[in-house]
């Protein structure tokens, strides 16, 4: 993958991790075990340091970047979903931005937090554990229920196979030309939309 260092800053990405090779990863970023980075995500470390905590996930044209004092930091099991914007902020252990959320200069997402998608998290907030924000400017509007915290771990546990995946098997290929007879399909996973873990929620009365 495009690897920069910058005044003699080395990007780290540790061998259990996997970095799609669009992604670009400039000067002072640390991707720890078992993490994935997505195609076209942009990590630049030319300012303040990017650290990924193991089984941290960073998906597809995500951006993070920072000022030069402040330390963007996803902890243990993070989840940042596609086209998200990090910029010098923290997302504490097991919580989750979503698709094309914004979060600010030294923002807190508390662990096993949601920031719903779309959202922007002004500079400073400090969305609390365990707690749903959502909208623009993002306000915290609840508290998560057990299986919503369960449902976002799931989905993390998924990546971090998808990691291991993407390990054994990702190669750099031709297209066919032609669809072959029995064509294979990629693995499927057991993984359902929030929407529709809720809708099996109260269709059991859980």
């Amino acid at each position: 993958m495009p690897c920069y260092s910058i005044e003699g800053v080395v990007p780290v990405i540790d061998p259990t991790a996997h970095v799609h090779p669009t992604a670009v990863l400039i000067g002072d970023v640390i991707v720890g075990p078992g993490c994935y980075v997505g195609p076209c995500a942009a990590l630049r470390g030319d300012f303040g340091r990017i650290v990924l905590e193991a089984g941290s996930n960073v998906q597809d044209t995500c951006v993070i970047h920072g000022f030069p004092d402040d330390d963007t930091v996803v902890e243990q099991n993070g989840h940042i979903g596609h086209g998200a914007v990090l910029h010098g902020c923290t997302v504490r252990r097991d919580a989750l931005v979503g698709m094309n959320a914004v979060v600010m200069d030294q923002a807190e997402i508390g662990a096993a937090a949601i920031v719903a998608a779309c959202a922007f998290v002004p500079a400073g907030m400090k969305v609390p554990a365990r707690s749903l924000a959502a909208g623009m400017p993002a306000k915290v509007r609840r508290e998560l229920t057990d299986a919503e915290v369960a449902w976002k771990l799931e989905g993390t546990q998924v990546y971090q196979d998808l990691t291991r995946r993407c390990l054994a098997s990702l190669r750099e290929v031709q297209p066919l030309s032609a669809i072959e007879q029995d064509r294979p399909r990629v693995k499927q996973v057991d993984v359902k939309s929030l929407i529709e873990t809720r809708r099996a929620d109260a269709g059991t009365g859980g």
